[in-house]
Order: C-alpha cells, then sequence, then structure tokens
C-alpha cells in the first residue's frame, strides 16, 4: 500500500515551500503542495513510495553553460521518465561551447533550494526555464517545492508561462 499525499493550494502551507519558491508561487491557487518523507525526495522513491507513475513528474536540471570565459545558468524542466539532451539541444539553445549539469553545491547556492527540490518556480532572475513540451502539455506534474520535505503539483501551462520559458522538445 502506497503513502497517501494531501494536496493544498501552496499558499497555505508556506512551511513546505523554500523562501524563494513561497514568493514564487503567492497566490497561484493552480499551485498545491503536499508534505512527503524528506527520505523519498528523489523522484524514483518519490513514484514508488507515494504509487505515482514515473510520467506524472518532472525534473528540475540545473545546467551551467559556457560560453567566451562567461558561465551562465539555466534550468531544464523534462519528464521524470526521461533525460535532457544537455549536451545537444540545451547545448545549442543557449549557444554555449560547453554544458554540464551544475555542481550540487552551486545549485543549491544559487537558488536557494535545497538538492533534490529545486523546481523553477523561484529561480533567480534572468535564468532561462527550458520546459520539455511534454512537461508544458501535461495537465499536471509534481515538481520540487525547493525542500526535500514536500512537493509541487502544477499545471504544465503555468511552467510553459514561467518568466524565462521556453517550450522545446529537451529529450532524445
Amino acid at each position: 500500500m502506497s503513502a497517501e499525499l494531501h494536496w493544498v493550494p501552496a499558499d497555505e502551507r508556506p512551511d513546505l515551500l523554500a523562501a524563494p519558491v513561497l514568493d514564487a508561487v503567492r497566490g497561484a491557487g493552480e499551485v498545491r503542495v503536499a508534505e512527503i518523507d524528506p527520505g523519498l525526495a528523489d523522484t524514483a522513491e518519490f513514484c514508488e513510495a507515494y504509487g505515482m507513475p514515473l510520467g506524472t513528474s518532472a525534473n528540475c536540471v540545473v545546467v551551467a553553460a559556457k560560453r567566451g570565459g562567461e558561465l551562465s545558468y539555466a534550468a531544464c524542466m523534462v519528464p521524470a521518465d526521461r533525460r535532457a539532451d544537455v549536451n545537444g539541444v540545451v547545448r545549442r539553445h543557449l549557444g554555449a561551447r560547453k554544458t554540464s549539469f551544475a555542481p550540487m553545491d552551486e545549485a543549491t547556492g544559487l537558488t536557494g533550494m535545497e538538492y533534490g527540490g529545486i523546481t523553477p518556480l523561484g529561480l533567480p532572475e534572468g535564468w532561462p526555464v527550458l520546459v520539455d513540451e511534454a512537461v508544458a502539455a501535461a495537465a499536471e506534474v509534481v515538481v520540487g517545492s525547493g525542500l526535500r520535505r514536500s512537493k509541487l503539483l502544477v499545471p504544465g501551462k503555468v511552467l510553459a508561462g514561467l518568466r524565462g520559458a521556453e517550450v522545446l522538445a529537451l529529450t532524445r
């Protein structure tokens, strides 16, 4: 038997949101939050424990892009059952010479979120948010809340409509 999720409007449980995420979702009634076991924050473990298909979740991957000695960051939202084409599609889209997954300490330090809970809601100003077409088209997807002890349930259209968001075919 799987554990149960109790989704409530995100505004009602600010204790379950990282500070930048709370600022981003304030007043967004379509975004809901549920408390989870922080030991189950990693997507595969979360889906198994809470009885959700892997395809109902989306992962937020922070990418470091290097171009001409400059380093910039972007977030990629991909279905949990697929991988972002970081060295192909993402690199070309960002116009970078080299792209890689941002190291954990950089990703958490720059976002103000916990590793395993990073979400595109509340990212630093100016970061591109590359949203895979499948995520944008989803009625709702489960994403991080900025903390390992909760998850957000967000309509795909909300993610596609974030400031700096671009919808692309990100997976191979």
